[in-house]
């Protein structure tokens, strides 16, 4: 059910991009603003991080198979870096934008139906945003997550670009123009190294957060009754999924079938408090134990 909400918040982003995008180059064209211009030319980052996250959780939802036995969930930071990347040269188009009104030092033209055109855009957008980051981060998927911290970010751009464009024109100072479009290109720069950094460390197998691994590590601790210790506690996020493993030291008398009760009791619980969590346990004897680990209560 998460996979085919994830599709169709993709498909509904695609939509409403193409919308947003055709209403800002209509205040673009009404007002003649850099700013404005360079605005728009974010919001076709948008778009083409909208067809960039719906490829993603397409792929990503695909079962396991022997190629990829840990499943598909990574291809949702790939999706991740290529929409920074995607910002990064949206900033660069728009620092070439400012540099040309810098020259030229065109005046905007005062339209109201422009500037309400733009306001529209912005509350679309940020409306849409805030539903992204939360059924995102609900789900957990780093590719709707994504787009919506960048959309927010076109939002915050959008709210200064109105304001400058209104300076402007109560001015006359056509150089803040130019100005605000290069303070857009560094915002969205920003924005897009922020989210290539996070990505790449969804990429690089980062480990869980510390209060996931002190989730963890409780449920180990209460639910292990008749193991005397765990130890070696690793984790990685891929996307949805947590990969845990550590070494849960039994007793040697311990027959497998204990063994195996308490592994099982201790993974029902890690699932419960870690949802997607993928655990492997390696059972040791006792002489292994490094009495460093978390105790068993």
């Amino acid at each position: 059910m998460a996979v085919g909400l994830q599709l169709r918040i993709a498909f509904f982003s695609i939509a409403i991009g193409l919308v947003v995008l055709g209403l800002k180059f209509g205040a673009y064209w009404l007002t003649g603003s850099v700013a404005l211009y360079s605005d728009a030319l974010e919001t076709i980052v948008n778009v083409a991080s909208s067809f960039a996250a719906l490829i993603a959780v397409w792929f990503a939802s695909k079962p396991a198979d022997n190629n990829h036995p840990y499943g598909h969930d990574k291809a949702e930071y790939f999706a991740a870096v290529l929409v920074g990347v995607m910002i990064v040269l949206a900033a660069l188009s728009i620092f070439r934008a400012a540099w040309i009104g810098l020259v030229h030092g065109d005046s905007p033209d005062c339209s109201p139906l422009g500037i309400g055109l733009n306001v529209l855009a912005a509350l679309i957008n940020g409306l849409w945003a805030a539903y992204l980051t939360q059924v995102g981060r609900k789900v957990r998927s780093p590719a709707l997550v994504a787009d919506g911290k960048h959309l927010f970010t076109d939002v915050v751009s959008s709210l200064g670009v109105l304001i400058g464009v209104v300076l402007v024109l109560l001015t006359g100072w056509t150089i803040l123009d130019s100005v605000l479009a290069i303070l857009v290109g560094l915002a969205v720069l920003w924005s897009g190294w922020g989210l290539v950094k996070e990505s790449v460390g969804g990429l690089m197998d980062e480990a869980a957060s510390a209060d996931v691994l002190e989730k963890i590590r409780l449920q180990i601790s209460e639910q292990g009754e008749g193991a005397l210790e765990a130890h070696d506690l690793r984790t990685r996020i891929a996307g949805k999924t947590t990969f845990i493993d550590f070494h849960l030291v039994v007793s040697g008398s311990m027959t497998v079938e204990s063994a195996h009760e308490i592994c099982d009791r201790v993974e029902a619980a890690i699932s419960e408090d870690v949802p997607g969590a993928r655990i492997t346990i390696h059972v040791e004897p006792e002489h292994k134990a490094k009495h460093s680990g978390i105790v068993v209560l």
